[in-house]
């Protein structure tokens, strides 16, 4: 079992709506940049960046360069993550 802190970080990492609907949208459509993510959602580019950031730091994405862009998928944790959301819909 993971520990406590580990646990907790998971948790804040997805714990904000706008990271929730990020989650949703990778699981949809994979490897997408933040460009892509800001413009489908409709958020500012530094907002969704920041909340990528956070979400790839809780191991819930993960990051792949892809010459000058980066691309953004679910981790195994992050797919998960996102299981257990819908069964508490």
């Amino acid at each position: 079992m993971k520990k406590v802190r580990e646990l907790e970080k998971i948790v804040k990492g997805f714990a904000n709506h706008r990271r929730i609907q990020i989650l949703e949208l990778l699981s949809n459509k994979p490897e997408l940049s933040i460009f892509e993510i800001s413009d489908i959602l409709k958020v500012n580019f530094k907002t969704i960046s920041q909340h990528v950031s956070r979400l790839a730091n809780s191991g819930l994405i993960l990051k792949r360069n892809d010459g000058s862009a980066v691309r953004h998928k679910l981790s195994s944790l992050g797919k998960s993550i996102l299981m257990f959301l819908r069964t508490i819909e």
